[in-house]
């Protein structure tokens, strides 16, 4: 059976829309097809936009929380087959849209695009998360199991044979790529590349991992981030990739990528909070040299030297920040930390206000278009009439009474549109910022408390003594 996975959508619903709807992904569209919406990117984000917007009272495209993910705006399924299946586009396309109906409904929007470009066929469904009718469809494991057995189901009906995920059972390959998936090599660097590529453009871990599901990844999200690759017979965990690939790096990697590095003040310059980082700094440098820690790479194919340690890196790049900032105290961080949450909110409502504005002025421009459409039809239908009225009275409130009205309207709404993108843009700035100095109250805390040391060596005491155990039990 195919494999079925979920990705809740909390604020990219329009990017996510024209990654499944392009061309050289579906056979130039030839494999798309909406329900209650139209297959073009733009219009049907509009549109989904339009039904969301009406039950929910919510804005579509608002920006996030500072804190936390903020609601679901659409939920993007992916259905993928096995090659062993020999799955047709065409069937597989059927299938999906059977799924919809099915799992979903007559009364939702969705969006079912069927890729071609990989080794295996797979379908890409983004559903709205609201229906016509205002019903609620929710992105959690109940809703994920429900698809899973409804998919299942189908596959049952179409007569398509049960196979495990990318198994490639029966497929004939060479023994050196037989050797490098056996031994995961090809597949973990595949990963590490994949990771390296997306991580300049993300701003946080959750949607680096969004990236890479709507890549064709599996993600599974536990104790430990497992990805597997398509057509990779078994997950890994992101800590085997090396330590830059650890879920506290990978945070690390997002968060300072933007921020600095490297820059270390004169001694007389130094503050307080400079000179507490710069102590720990150098005790642990001293700690890696006597390898009295567990030794984490900053670069995974260097040897590990005290210059190569991730646990250096990580307070160096905080230090930087401090240095270059000039953060003289831990109140005054605090006080930053203030600020930049009151701006964030701040902005946040700035930017909600005027997509508020964008919201108004795009129905309006759209009942423009429509007006002059039905003025010069000819005959029109009852319906058409009542719609042409209601179009008129807005375009007369509105004054647009020449073709230089709609141009100055038109204007206005792309120029609204660009400032919304770069105030979205200085939002995350903030953002990233507001986080990099939450991480650097939290770790100069515990340096304060002067756990820093005694948790490394605390930490590699209890590394050697599960070793001990692994070894008596051979």
């Amino acid at each position: 059976m195919p494999y079925v996975k979920s990705i809740s959508v909390h604020a990219t619903v329009d990017k996510s829309l024209r990654y499944i709807l392009n061309p050289d992904k579906t056979e130039s569209e030839l494999y798309t097809v909406s329900i209650n919406c139209t297959t073009d990117a733009h219009d049907a984000y509009l549109q989904m936009k339009a039904v969301y917007e009406h039950f929910a009272r919510d804005k579509y495209n608002s920006p996030p929380p500072l804190e936390g993910k903020g609601t679901v705006k659409a939920i993007h399924y992916i259905i993928s087959f096995a090659d062993s299946e020999n799955v047709s586009p065409e069937l597989a396309h059927k299938l999906a849209m059977t799924f919809v109906r099915k799992n979903f409904g007559d009364e939702v929007q969705a969006v079912i695009a069927t890729h071609v470009d990989k080794s295996h066929v797979h379908n890409h469904i983004i559903v709205n998360s609201y229906s016509l009718s205002g019903k609620k469809y929710y992105s959690n494991q109940d809703a994920l199991r429900k698809a899973r057995e409804n998919i299942n189901g189908i596959c049952r009906a179409f007569g398509i044979t049960p196979a495990l995920n990318f198994e490639n059972k029966g497929r004939s390959v060479s023994h050196y790529e037989w050797e490098q998936n056996r031994k995961g090599a090809s597949w973990k660097k595949q990963i590490r590349n994949e990771i390296d590529r997306l991580i300049p453009t993300v701003t946080s871990l959750d949607e680096l991992l969004q990236l890479l599901e709507e890549q064709g990844y599996e993600v599974k999200r536990g104790k430990y981030i497992s990805i597997k690759a398509p057509d990779q017979e078994r997950f890994v965990r992101t800590k085997t990739l090396g330590e830059e690939y650890t879920e506290d790096s990978l945070n690390i990697r997002i968060t300072y990528r933007d921020m600095g590095t490297g820059f270390t003040p004169k001694q007389d310059e130094q503050s307080k909070l400079s000179r507490a980082y710069a102590a720990v700094l150098n005790d642990v440098r001293i700690l890696a040299v006597q390898h009295k820690k567990i030794p984490r790479k900053k670069i995974v194919t260097a040897e590990y030297s005290a210059d190569n340690d991730l646990d250096v890196y990580r307070l160096s790049a905080q230090l930087s920040v401090i240095s270059k900032n000039n953060i003289e105290s831990i109140g005054e961080l605090e006080g930053r930390i203030s600020r930049l949450k009151d701006e964030y909110e701040t902005r946040r409502d700035e930017i909600n206000n005027l997509i508020d504005e964008h919201n108004r002025l795009v129905s309006l421009l759209e009942q423009v278009r429509e007006y002059h459409v039905l003025r010069n039809k000819g005959e029109l239908s009852e319906t058409e009439k009542v719609r042409l009225a209601v179009c008129k009275q807005a375009v007369e409130s509105a004054a647009i009474l020449s073709a230089s009205d709609t141009d100055r309207l038109r204007e206005r709404v792309e120029t609204l549109g660009k400032k919304i993108t770069a105030l979205k843009g200085d939002l995350d700035k903030t953002r990233q910022q507001y986080e990099v100095y939450c991480d650097i109250r939290d770790t100069y805390n515990i340096i304060a408390k002067g756990d820093y040391l005694s948790n490394l060596v605390e930490e590699e005491r209890k590394r050697r003594e599960q070793a001990k155990k692994k070894n008596k039990s051979r």
